[in-house]
Parts: structure tokens; C-alpha cells; sequence
């Protein structure tokens, strides 16, 4: 009752999620295309020294190659939507696999900076994009109470690839060059492919089937008892199919539902994330170099990634756990405030680290603080929207944040040439992350918990159903009960199939059945008690 119905134009009751079973082996590939995604475009900062120099370019230009992917992950989000919507997760995945391992692989082929901007930039962008979005909306199907437990597992793939695609690109950079390294990673990218595989929608036709026999389960017990039940089971999904013809015409699928706008904590919350990716991702991107102008040795500067990495690694899933709790799952958005509040703070403290040590310790504390971020950010946002409009809602989140990323780290970069001073950028950085959060922390009080407390709880629906069909249908069974207590027999109209039933299960002749579908006298007692009422049931499986 109240089902949605896919004949109907609605979008089918979705599938319980399993929280486990094959759910762990897409978990497995949402860390690793979470860790290819967020990780990659800070490792190519480990060549961008000798880009410079081959290219005879400053470094604000060569930072737009990872501003481009990250603007691509983002950019893109409505039209990832768009095609996950029509054709599914998987298809999806598997051309976004190859298209970044096919953007790398033309990089090292490449003879100036505006060719590396469209391969290793836009190509292979585009196709992290189109696995990133995919994956994180079948972590969704598959975990809902551990959820949060499943999105810090899975944002830990990013510090575990970062800590070990950085090394990994100085030795490769050392022993093959930046051509022969982006060859090699583009071959790596090849998993994006394997890990799109996996990704099994969940069985819409079991919960179908088992709804299927539901109905029929119930027709039999409200049918008068026979051998020949069956036939009156077969004539009820006929009314049902004719009652289905006279309703809406089929509508076309939605494939980008904009009415989350309407949403006041969706508003909150994408305003508060292209504040936070302003800043967020400048630090991390600048840190190698910084670390070398500063006279720290390469390996060790490419080493200060790893530390981030390593210590991230455990905080994400560390903060998935505690966002988990009972007493802190209602409040994620605080939670997620305070990360962001820590990360701030840190690029704020650690702006005039000018020693390797007092790197190390700026490492370790973003790492924290980065970790707990990532571990969040898509947890509140399925809080906020649900996960049936979560493929739309990241879509446009991501596309917001695309501007915030082509406008954070290139300006920073163009402010390193211009100033010479890394100390202006960490401040920057800092109050932009911590503005986000300030931000967040007060909106989510002031217009949510305030609007909710001020709201009287809503009143209870008479029925599950809630529609017009509802009220048809008791509008039919009261119609049915006065003429049943008027003529002391079952209703025409309705209860043709259940007297046709019942006659056959009694072997009454066909003549009897053809003169008005009259009860014989001896069953009149017994559909009376069974029969008479049946027109409930027909009309509670028409829905």
C-alpha cells in the first residue's frame, strides 16, 4: 500500500541496504578510486620542478595541471550524474578508467604546457571524475547504519595512495624522468577499470518478486476456500493491470533533480564547502616546494607528503567510527565544523615553519585535521539529502566547488611568484578554512535547529499511503459495505471474480453463474463471513 510503482512514472521502493556481504568489496573499490581521485593530483606536484625547467615556465603555471584535475573532478558533477542516472554506475566507471589512464599515457608524449593542460589536465581529469562520483554513490546503496564507518574506510584510500604515489613519482622522476614516470602512472591508472567492475547494482527484481508473492499470499487468505482459488487470483492482477491503464500516463525519469535546492541545510552546506575548498587543498599542493626552497633535499621534501598520508590514514576512519556514535551521528554537521575549525587553524599556526622539524609537525597535525574533513564531507551531505537524491545533490555540490579549486590554488600560486613568500599563503589559507567553518557551525544553528524547535511536529497521515488512490479505495470499501447490509449479498460491480471463485469451488452450475452471480442459498452465510468483504482486498492489491 502506498508502494511506488515504476509503470507509474515513480521510482521503485528502493532495496534494503545489506551493510556488508559484497558491500566490502565495493567498499574496497571506493578506497582505491577515493585514493587515485584526491591523491593524484597533489603527487604530480612532485614534477613539476622539471616541467619548469623543460618548459621554461613559472610555477603558477604548472600548478593549473593539478587545479585542471581537481576542476575536472568537480566540474564535471552534473554530467556524471546525468550518466549514472541513464546508463548506471559500472558503464560509467569503466570509460572513466580508461580515459585517465589514456590522459597520462599522451602526457608523457607531450611537447609544451598547454598539451600537458588537455591530457594529464582535462583527459585524465575527466576520468577520475566519472569513477569518483560513481563509486561514492554505490558506497551509499550498500551501507546505511554503517555508513559513517564505510565513508572514513573508503576516504582513507586517499591518504594511503598519497603516501605512497609521492615516493613513488620521486624514484620514478630520478630513473625514467617526468615522461617515463607519467607513463607509468597512466598504466596504473588501469585500475580505476577493475574497480569499476565490481561495482554490482543491488537486485531490484528480488524485492519485486517477493512483493509479488506477498500479494498473492494475501489474496488467498482472504478468498473463499477451493480448489480452484487460483483462477480468482489470476482475475484480481487483471483488475489490477486495468486500473493501472486508466492512471498517469508514464513520466520520463529525472536525471538531475534540482529541487534539492529547496533544501535550506543543502544551501548551508555548498556554501560552506566553496569557502572551505578555497583554501583546503593550497598547503598540501605547495608544501613540496616550499620544503625545497627552503633547502630541505627532495627525497626528504617529497617525504613530507608521506607523513601526511601515513597520519591521515588512521584518522579517517578513526573519525568514521566516532561520526558512527549514537549520541554524535545527529550532530555530524558540528563535528564536521570542528574539523574544518582544526585544519584551519593549523595552516594558521604553522605559517612560519622554516625548519624540516617544524614541517614534520605541521604534517602531522594537518594530517589529523585533513583526515577528519574527508572522513565528513560526504557523510553530511548524505545526511542532508538521503541517498535517493545523492547523485544529483554531489553532482551539483562538486560543480560549485569547481570554481572554488580553479580559483584557490592557481591564485596562490601567482602570489608565490609574486611575493616570494610562502608565510602570506598558509594565512590565507588558513582564515579561508576557518571561515567556512565558523560559517557552517552558525548557519546549522541559527537556521536549522531554530526553524526545527519553532516547527510543531507534523500530524500523522490517516493511511501509509497518504494519495488519492488511498482515498479512493476507502471510498470504494465503504460503497461496498452499504450495499452488502442493503441487499444482504456481495457487491456486483466488484466481486465478480470472488463469486466466480467460489461457485467453481463449490461446483455450482454454470447456469447459476451466468443468471446474475447470485450466492447459493447454503454459501450465502459463509461468503457472508469470507466473500463479502473480499472487495477490500481486491482493492488493497490494485495498489
Amino acid at each position: 500500500m502506498g508502494r511506488a510503482d515504476p509503470e507509474e512514472g515513480q521510482l521503485p521502493a528502493p532495496v534494503k541496504p545489506p551493510d556488508g556481504g559484497w558491500g566490502w568489496i565495493v567498499l574496497f573499490g571506493c578506497f582505491v578510486i577515493t585514493g587515485f581521485s584526491y591523491a593524484f593530483p597533489k603527487a604530480v606536484s612532485v614534477y613539476f620542478k622539471e616541467l619548469m625547467k623543460d618548459f621554461h615556465v613559472g610555477y603558477s603555471d604548472t600548478a593549473w595541471i593539478s587545479s585542471i584535475m581537481l576542476a575536472m573532478l568537480y566540474g564535471t558533477g552534473p554530467v556524471c550524474s546525468i550518466m549514472v542516472n541513464q546508463f548506471g554506475c559500472r558503464p560509467v566507471m569503466l570509460i572513466g578508467g580508461l580515459l585517465a589512464s589514456s590522459g597520462m599515457i599522451l602526457a608523457s608524449f607531450t611537447t609544451n604546457i598547454i598539451e600537458l593542460y588537455l591530457t594529464a589536465g582535462v583527459l585524465t581529469g575527466l576520468g577520475m571524475a566519472l569513477n569518483f562520483q560513481p563509486s561514492l554513490i554505490m558506497l551509499g546503496t550498500y551501507f546505511d547504519k554503517r555508513r559513517p564507518l564505510a565513508n572514513g574506510l573508503a576516504a582513507a584510500g586517499s591518504p594511503v595512495f598519497l603516501s605512497s604515489l609521492s615516493p613513488l613519482g620521486q624514484v620514478l622522476l630520478e630513473k625514467f624522468g617526468w615522461r617515463g614516470g607519467f607513463l607509468i602512472m597512466g598504466g596504473l591508472l588501469l585500475n580505476c577499470c577493475t574497480c569499476g567492475a565490481v561495482m554490482r547494482p543491488l537486485d531490484m527484481g528480488m524485492k519485486r518478486k517477493m512483493e509479488k508473492t506477498q500479494d498473492k499470499y494475501e489474496a488467498k487468505e482472504m478468498l473463499p476456500i477451493g480448489g480452484k482459488s487460483e483462477e480468482g487470483i489470476s482475475t484480481t492482477d487483471g483488475t489490477k493491470k486495468a486500473k493501472k491503464a486508466k492512471k498517469k500516463p508514464k513520466k520520463g525519469k529525472k536525471l538531475l533533480d534540482f529541487s534539492i535546492f529547496s533544501n535550506r541545510g543543502f544551501i548551508i552546506y555548498t556554501i560552506s564547502k566553496f569557502i572551505l575548498v578555497l583554501g583546503l587543498f593550497v598547503p598540501p599542493i605547495l608544501l613540496v616546494n616550499y620544503a625545497k626552497d627552503t633547502g630541505v633535499p627532495d627525497t626528504e621534501a617529497a617525504f613530507l607528503l608521506s607523513i601526511i598520508g601515513f597520519i591521515d590514514i588512521f584518522a579517517r576512519p578513526a573519525c568514521g567510527m566516532v561520526a558512527g556514535l549514537k549520541w554524535v551521528r545527529p550532530h555530524v554537521a558540528y563535528l564536521f565544523s570542528f574539523a574544518m575549525l582544526f585544519n584551519g587553524l593549523t595552516d594558521i599556526c604553522s605559517a612560519r615553519a622554516s625548519n624540516y622539524t617544524g614541517l614534520v609537525i605541521f604534517c602531522v597535525f594537518f594530517g589529523i585535521s585533513y583526515g577528519m574533513v574527508g572522513a565528513l564531507q560526504f557523510e553530511v551531505l548524505m545526511a542532508i539529502v538521503g541517498s535517493q537524491k545523492f547523485s544529483s545533490a554531489i553532482g551539483l555540490v562538486l560543480l560549485i566547488e569547481a570554481f572554488a579549486v580553479l580559483i584557490g590554488p592557481p591564485s596562490a600560486g601567482r602570489l608565490v611568484d609574486a611575493l616570494k613568500n610562502y608565510e602570506v599563503i598558509f594565512y590565507l589559507a588558513g582564515s579561508e578554512v576557518v571561515l567556512s567553518a565558523v560559517f557552517l557551525a552558525v548557519a546549522t544553528y541559527c537556521c536549522l535547529n531554530r526553524e526545527k524547535k519553532k516547527t510543531p511536529p507534523p500530524e500523522k497521515p490517516p493511511s501509509a499511503g497518504g494519495g488519492s488512490d488511498t482515498e479512493e479505495a476507502e471510498s470504494d470499501v465503504q460503497e461496498g459495505e452499504e450495499h452488502g447490509s442493503d441487499n444482504h449479498q456481495p457487491a456486483r460491480s466488484t466481486d465478480n471474480a470472488v463469486v466466480a471463485a467460489s461457485e467453481e469451488a463449490n461446483h455450482v452450475e454454470d447456469e447459476q453463474s451466468g443468471e446474475g452471480g447470485r450466492c447459493p442459498e447454503g454459501d450465502r452465510e459463509a461468503l457472508a463471513q469470507a466473500g463479502c468483504n473480499a472487495d477490500q482486498t481486491v482493492e488493497r492489491d490494485s495498489f
